[in-house]
Formats: structure tokens, C-alpha cells, sequence
């Protein structure tokens, strides 16, 4: 440590950094602040609504919206009004008991004006008003209240209107309806004012704000569609409750009304992704737990005390035949994104009651592997909602649920609602299809893992690995190479001589690989064709699938031109779209397009072709050779295959990127194809024989 100086203290003179931070010769008392009320939340913001962007501001009105909700919640509101103004202004209007307009006794405030203006003051510190609530009036209202310029709040009760109006937190008046017009603080207790009569039946709370540009950035903005999917999400989480959203902010206004009976049942329906393979489950149950938390006493002081919990548990769960997960997790009406300890208790559950089910049903042998939690939750959409009284989550933002209860009790009532959903006659075919799909999910993991050495790139002398077969090219640029997965070996032969070895590598499949539409995981893994595919491609598959790895720019599917050619580019195109569709997604596969005819015209030069990829092509050419008193040899060259092309003929039609025609393969064709074998090659015969009957196929032209 330095000396200290044995100089005398002086005064400061001009220019003196006197109190300056960090100075520890000038940190004295003085420099120390204490910040009063709402001014720790204008101070720190971020401490409370998480930024001062967008995310903020969206944040603020989610804390009104929740406030409104909870009456919903409690079973006294039924509809909310959420209105997006021209002006800037957001208004939020509910049918609730509204907010208590008497005096507080111990601070001599109304309660409109207690819950606007004072940190942690609201109905859910013991005053038993709500049972289970996420936002209440006051908690997350005080916050937003001093970060607005301007808030009006309007309360229908007890016969009249009660208004009040705010700026940057202070209760006042101001002297014209616009956010920056003059205001004048108010005095006292006496800034509640009670306007016109309504009905004494009539209930409700109307809060209009102004965001404050010195606490949001310029360019924050709410986002209609994020407010639309919350307003969704809240009316599926209560259901029988009415929100309705206006955005008035442009010439041209929109109104969206969300109302939802089905609860997280329809929800989970509403969010999946791929085609189920079972109904949605339900499991509901209940749990008590003792916590100690801060409870005001009559004094006014927050004393620990022991309390009895509740906590109801609500989950919607069902599989689908993708390999994407969707876990959405809700403490009361309140989205933890981030999950907490409700959703480590399903998890938990889950994993242990289908690994049990698995052993216990012998659908997985002893030799198989084990089940782990990312095997269960493949394919997998659950809503897990918890209601409870005073839910502890990691900080303001509620993103995480920090009370240590919920994991054990959500656990219990996953252990014992889903133990008894497998072991029951009802529900028997779908429950073995679900635990079929989990455990060929666990054999997929493994295969994956063992894969994991082809998918870098390899030069010739490391791609033992990889298929005889593959002709592969010499380029490891992956911005230039093509891999044309080829029908038949009699193709192979020619394609081989045609292509560009530099960049072009051919894989020949079998005739018609299997179809992965109606088969399970584990035997699309056993199929050579299919494990061909994806350990040429290079970047697994699934879940695993991983676009980065993938050893080629352009994947082409270059079959022939007849019945059984598209049937193939199908099968294909089905097992691409189904566990590799990021392939497709950015716009990766091709189908190249072979010719199907090809015409010599007579008296030509030798050499003289013009090549047709249809009949009516066909057709419409010669009918144009005929017109003009050309003719051409016959017979027109019609070709049955890749194979009947020579070298140059195959070149120049189908595999030189100067002269060739690729039609780029979309997610909608993608759809259409898994549609398709849905239809003609799933499980249900009568949609089948509806098709046959209803578009005359010829029979000769069906599989059997």
C-alpha cells in the first residue's frame, strides 16, 4: 500500500475532482445515494424489465396484460382489449373486479394509487386474493408506471369511474389529454378523482401509458405478431377468456380476437409440428409443500413465516413421427422460457416412467441401449402449466422457476398419470407405436454416434468407410461439388463416363429404396440404400442432422424419365424431406431432367438432334418440323432409361451445367411428396381406395 500524505486538507478549487468515483482520498459519506421509491427502477431499468429495447418494451406491456389476466385467472374477467395507438400509446382494458379504490390504512393511500407508485406492494403478499396469479396489479404496474412518460388509469367500481393519472411515476394532473402537456404534481392522498356513474354491477380496469424516450431507445417498437402469439398463448391458457388486440397505428387497422375452449389440450395440437401417432395425453394431479416466506403483519412489517402450499398440475403431452422437440412451460399464465424446476420434474418423470414401460413391456432388449431424456423427448409437444400462490422465479423477468417444491410434486404426477396411460387397454396400439418410436430413437443416437467419423470430408485414401459403390469426386469445395444419386448401375456406367470427375460423384441405388413414410427409424437404418444416402451425404441425420457437415453443395436425384423413375425421385425425396430437410429448406436438392425422345432431323448436318422431355413436346416439335417441310428419320429414339444415352448424349442433356435443366426441389414439393405417400403408402386403406376409385388409376401402373 502507498503512504498516506501528511499534507493538510485543503478545499477544493476550480476545477477539482473532488467526490469523483474511484478517488478513495474523496469517498466520503456524501457520495453515497440512496435511491427512494420508483427511482431505483428509472436508475436500473434493465434490473426489472431486462433491456430498453424492444424486448423491454414488450416486457412492460406483458406486466399490464398479466395483471388483467389474473382476474381471469381468479374467475372475474372474461375479456381483455389490448389497443395499439397511432399516437404511441398503448391501452389495456379488462372486465375485472378492478383495482381497490379505498385507503390503504398504513400508508393513507388509495389502493390505485399503493399499487402505482410502491414497489412490492399488491394482493399477493398474504392478502389472499388470488389463489394463483403471475402478474397482480401493482407488482409489475409500479415498474411500468415509472417508466412511462404518462399513465392514465381509469377503475370501474362501486358505481363510478376512478381516475388517476401519472407521469415518470408521480401521481398529478395534467391540463390536456397528450403525454407531453403540462403536468402538475399532486399533494397527499387526494389524487384518486371520482368521475361518472356506471351501473353498480359494472367492473373493470382500463391503464393507458406512454413509453418514456429517455428510458427506451428510439427504434424500440412493439411487434403486432409477438403480441398476437401472446395473446394466443394466454387465451389457450385460459380458456373460455376473451383477448382482443387493435392495432390502430396505421390508415389501416387490424382487430384480432383469441378465444379458445379446448385449454393446453387444443394448445398442444396447435404447436406440433409433425404428424402425431397418438391422441394428446393429459395428465393432471396436485401437490402440498411448506415454504417460509415474508408475510405483512398488522404493523405493516414482513415477518417469516411458515406457509401451507398448493400446487395444481396440469401437462399436455403427445409424439409425433418428427424428431423435433417442443417443450412450452407456464407457472400460472406466465411463460418460463427458460424452464426451471417444473420442467426438470416432467423431464425427470418422463425419461424414468417410458424407460421403465420399455424394460418392463420388453419392446427393448437387453443388448439395446439405454433410454436418456433426449430419446423421450423426440418428436415430443408438452405444455406444462403449474398454478400456485407466490412463485418464485430468478429474477424479474420470470423466465425461470426458482421454487424447489416443483420439481418432486410435477415429478409425482408424471410418474403416476403417465404409468397409468401405458398400462391401459384404451390406449394400448398408440402407447406401444410411442414407446416403439423412443426406443428406435435410442438406436438412431447410437448409429449416429458411430457414423460420426464419415462426416467430415475424406480423400480417397480415408473413405474406407463410405460405399464401394460411390464414385466420389476429387474437390473437397462444397460451394462447387454435386452428388447425382443415380438409378441402377447400367446409369452408373454411363454417368460415369459423362461426368466431370473434378467436381461430380455418382451413388447408384437398387431399384426402389424403402419407403421411410410408414417405416419406423430403426429400419430405415437397417435399409443399405437409405444408410448409403446419408453416410455419403455426410451430415447424419434427425435431429443430428447437421447442414454444415454435408459433403456436397448440390444433392440431384437423376432417375429415368418414366412411371419408375418418378417413383424413385418420390422415395427419395420423401427420406430427404423427412430426416434431412435442411437440404431441401435451402434450396440444395435438385431432380435432374433427362430427355425422353430424342429426333433426327433428315438432310441435317450429322450430329443434327433435338432432344424432347415429353410427349407433348414431341408432338408440338414435329408438328413445327412439319409446318416448316422438314422431316426426320424414324423411329424417334425414345428412351427407356439413363442407360440407352451414351456418354456425349448424357453430357450434354443432363449433366453438363451449360446445357442441363435442374428443377430445384422446394419444401412445398417436399410436402406435397410426404402427402402423398401418406396417402397412397400409409397406414389407412381407405383413403387409398378413395384416390384409386375417384381418379380411375390404371391398374397397371399401381405397385403391388
Amino acid at each position: 500500500m502507498s503512504p498516506v500524505s501528511a499534507k493538510s486538507p485543503t478545499k477544493a478549487g476550480k476545477g477539482s475532482k473532488k467526490g469523483r468515483s474511484g478517488d478513495p482520498g474523496e469517498y466520503t459519506a456524501k457520495n453515497l445515494a440512496v435511491l427512494e421509491g420508483l427511482d431505483a427502477v428509472r436508475k436500473r431499468p434493465g434490473m426489472y424489465i431486462g433491456s430498453t429495447d424492444s424486448r423491454g418494451l414488450m416486457h412492460c406491456l406483458w406486466e399490464i396484460i398479466d395483471n388483467a389476466v389474473d382476474e381471469a385467472l381468479a374467475g372475474y374477467c372474461h375479456e381483455v382489449i389490448v389497443t395499439l395507438a397511432a399516437d404511441g400509446s398503448v391501452e389495456v382494458k379488462d372486465d375485472g373486479r378492478g383495482i381497490p379504490v379505498d385507503i390503504e390504512a398504513k400508508t393513507g393511500l388509495t389502493g390505485v394509487e399503493l399499487v402505482m407508485t410502491k414497489l412490492h406492494a399488491g394482493g399477493k403478499f398474504g392478502g389472499g386474493s388470488y389463489a394463483a396469479s403471475g402478474g397482480l396489479h401493482g407488482v409489475g404496474a409500479s415498474v411500468v408506471n415509472a417508466l412511462a412518460l404518462r399513465m392514465d388509469v381509469a377503475v370501474a367500481r362501486d358505481g363510478a369511474i376512478h381516475t388517476i393519472s401519472f407521469q415518470r411515476g408521480v401521481p398529478g394532473v395534467f391540463d390536456k389529454a397528450t403525454p407531453d402537456s403540462k403536468f402538475t404534481a399532486g399533494k397527499g392522498n387526494k389524487n384518486l378523482k371520482k368521475g361518472g356513474k356506471v351501473g353498480k354491477k359494472a367492473s373493470g380496469t382500463t391503464i393507458k401509458y406512454w413509453s418514456d424516450p429517455q428510458i427506451f431507445l428510439r427504434e424500440a417498437d412493439y411487434d403486432i405478431e409477438e403480441i398476437h402469439a401472446r395473446a394466443r398463448q394466454t387465451a389457450f391458457l385460459v380458456p373460455g377468456m376473451t383477448i382482443v388486440v387493435n392495432d390502430n397505428r396505421t390508415l389501416v387497422t387490424t382487430s384480432e380476437k383469441f378465444h379458445f375452449t379446448g385449454g393446453i389440450s387444443e394448445y398442444c395440437t396447435y404447436l406440433q409440428p409433425d404428424t402425431p401417432i397418438c391422441d394428446v395425453i393429459r395428465l393432471k394431479g396436485s401437490g402440498h409443500y411448506q415454504e417460509t416466506v415474508p408475510v405483512l403483519d398488522d404493523q405493516g412489517h414482513l415477518v417469516p413465516t411458515d406457509v401451507e402450499r398448493d400446487m395444481e398440475v396440469d401437462i399436455a403431452l403427445r409424439w409425433g413421427d418428427g424428431y423435433e422437440g417442443t417443450i412450452r412451460s407456464f407457472v400460472n399464465i406466465i411463460s418460463t422460457a427458460k424452464g426451471g424446476t417444473h420442467v426438470t420434474g416432467f423431464e425427470r418423470g418422463i425419461t424414468k416412467v417410458v424407460s421403465d414401460t420399455l424394460k418392463s413391456s420388453r419392446i427393448t432388449k437387453a443388448s439395446d441401449p439405454d433410454i436418456i431424456k433426449d430419446d423421450v423427448m423426440e418428436g415430443l409437444t408438452a405444455v406444462v402449466t403449474v398454478r400456485m400462490s407466490e412463485p418464485q422465479f430468478e429474477g424479474q423477468t420470470k423466465e425461470i422457476l426458482g421454487t424447489a417444491a416443483a420439481t418432486k410434486i410435477v415429478q409425482s404426477v408424471v410418474n403416476s398419470e403417465l404409468t397409468r396411460y401405458f398400462n391401459s387397454r384404451g390406449s394400448k396400439a398408440q402407447s406401444r407405436l410411442v414407446l416403439e418410436k423412443i426406443a428406435g430413437a435410442a438406436k438412431t443416437r447410437v448409429s449416429v454416434r458411430a457414423h460420426k467419423d464419415i462426416q467430415r470430408r475424406k480423400n480417397a485414401l480415408e473413405s474406407s468407410s463410405l460405399p464401394a459403390k460411390l464414385s466420389d469426386c476429387r474437390s473437397d469445395d462444397v460451394d462447387h461439388t454435386e452428388l447425382f444419386i443415380v438409378e441402377g448401375d447400367s446409369a452408373l456406367g454411363t454417368a460415369k463416363s459423362a461426368r466431370n470427375s473434378e467436381y461430380q460423384a455418382l451413388l447408384p441405388i437398387r431399384g426402389k429404396i424403402l419407403n421411410v413414410q410408414k417405416a419406423s427409424l430403426s429400419a430405415m437404418l437397417d435399409n443399405s440404400e437409405c444408410a448409403s444416402i446419408i453416410q455419403v451425404i455426410g451430415a447424419g441425420s434427425g435431429r443430428s442432422f447437421n447442414l454444415d457437415e454435408a459433403r456436397y453443395g448440390r444433392i440431384i436425384l437423376m432417375s429415368d424419365a418414366d412411371v419408375d423413375g418418378a417413383h424413385i425421385r418420390c422415395l427419395i425425396l420423401t427420406l430427404l424431406f423427412k430426416y434431412m430437410r435442411p437440404l431441401i429448406d435451402e434450396g440444395r436438392v435438385f431432380a435432374a431432367v433427362p430427355p425422353l425422345h430424342r429426333i433426327e432431323i433428315s438432310g441435317a448436318k450429322k450430329g443434327d438432334f433435338h432432344y424432347t422431355y415429353s410427349d407433348d413436346e414431341m408432338k408440338k416439335y414435329l408438328a413445327s418440323l412439319t409446318k416448316s417441310g422438314k422431316k426426320w428419320r424414324e423411329p424417334i429414339q425414345r428412351y427407356k432409361g439413363l442407360g440407352e444415352m451414351d456418354a456425349d448424349q448424357l453430357r450434354e442433356t443432363t449433366m453438363d451445367p451449360e446445357k442441363r435443366t435442374l428443377r430445384r426441389i422446394t419444401i412445398k414439393d417436399g410436402a406435397q411428396a410426404e402427402k402423398i405417400f401418406e396417402l397412397l403408402m400409409g397406414n389407412e386403406v381407405a383413403p387409398r381406395r378413395d384416390f384409386i376409385g375417384t381418379n380411375q388409376i390404371d391398374l397397371e401402373r399401381i405397385d403391388l
